[in-house]
């Protein structure tokens, strides 16, 4: 297009009257180019630009003439001013994909994905980052093997960037500690808040000025289950997260808890009592755990996600290829560009017979 551009000015410009000059218009060449491409580009057809004016000169006049002279030169001028423009776009460009890389990368170590099996379970889980201009979020779930049966969180860093997966690591390190001692789930829970509130406010005082105020505001929302081999059921415990849902005979069930918990890292602030609520998760039944990235991602319209119209769409998942649905339509709904990082997991109970070989670690 640029070059396209160059050759259409030049044509006019050598064939229009006198006193009519076309030659301001080249400077466009360049600075589209500097819009998207490096700064070779730009330059070379900067260049082109440059010659294009020059060879007008000397078709219509000479290049001693003042009027030319001065239009090379202000074209040659404008030309480098872009080609450095584009240069230092390129160059924030490439560190700013170095930087995601790596965060990336982090966020991949820290949220390892959940083994097919677990127990007497089948699981599936899915990470979808969020578009390449937002900043990495905090998302998190594990899942922890115990004598009885599977432990599971899934939660919600408040914040964005490298701190916000930092303090996802640090809760899920101590998830993946606790959860084997075999501490009752209330007693898990305490020992995460507690962690949480310390290290909150371990970073509070060393950060100082308003980031440690905003580091000691700080919580995260948490949903911590325990589902045992055996029976039918599972226990939960909410903390300030959306409910886990259960797909059932056509029917979707929110485990909405009567007695939530505050975030982690703000049960300090009033009297809390974790208190487990059962619920029932039978043989065939699917349990979905998921962020608030679900629900909150808007199409171009404003509309929220309609999580569960689409799941009342869907019959006889298995868990991966529910989440598989789940991220497809999620993203055609958001246009392809999700604003919040995305975690889902899925968990289904298999009958007796199919739980030959059924892990323990």
């Amino acid at each position: 297009m640029p070059f396209a551009l160059i050759a259409a000015v030049t044509a006019v410009d050598v064939s229009v009257p006198p006193d009519v000059h076309m030659g301001p218009f080249l400077v466009a060449a360049p600075a589209v180019t500097a819009s998207f491409a490096g700064p070779r580009m730009t330059a070379l057809v900067g260049a082109v630009a440059v010659l294009a004016q020059t060879l007008v000169a000397v078709i219509r006049t000479s290049l001693t003439d003042l009027n030319h002279t001065y239009q090379i030169i202000a074209l040659f001028l404008i030309s480098v001013l872009v080609t450095l423009f584009a240069h230092v776009r390129e160059r924030n460009a490439s560190r700013m994909t170095q930087l995601r890389a790596v965060a990336e990368a982090a966020q991949r170590v820290v949220m390892r994905p959940l083994p097919v099996r677990s127990g007497p379970l089948r699981t599936a889980s899915i990470y979808l980052a969020a578009a390449a201009e937002a900043q990495l979020g905090g998302d998190l779930f594990a899942r922890a093997r115990t004598a009885s049966g599977t432990r599971l969180i899934i939660g919600d860093v408040r914040g964005k960037g490298l701190d916000a997966i930092g303090e996802a690591a640090s809760v899920l390190g101590a998830f993946r500690a606790l959860a084997h001692q075999g501490s009752s789930l209330p007693g898990l829970v305490e020992q995460l808040e507690q962690g949480v509130a310390g290290h909150r406010a371990d970073m509070a005082a060393g950060d100082g000025g308003e980031e440690a105020e905003s580091t000691a505001e700080g919580f995260v929302t948490a949903a911590v289950l325990d589902i045992p081999d055996a029976g039918d059921g599972l226990s939960l415990i909410n903390c300030g997260h959306p409910p886990p849902l259960v797909l059932r005979d056509g029917r979707i069930t929110s485990l909405n808890v009567r007695e939530p918990a505050p975030p982690l890292g703000l049960a300090h602030l009033l009297v809390t009592r974790f208190t487990p609520e059962p619920f029932r998760f039978g043989v065939g039944d699917l349990l979905l755990l998921y962020t608030d990235g679900v629900i909150e991602a808007r199409n171009a319209a404003g509309d929220f996600y309609p999580l569960l119209e689409r799941l009342a769409a869907r019959r006889g998942d298995t868990p991966d290829s529910l989440l598989t649905y789940l991220c497809a339509d999620l993203l055609r709904h958001a246009g392809g560009s999700l604003g919040d990082d995305v975690a889902m997991v899925a968990l289904e109970r298999l009958p007796a017979e199919e739980r030959a070989g059924r892990e323990h670690v």
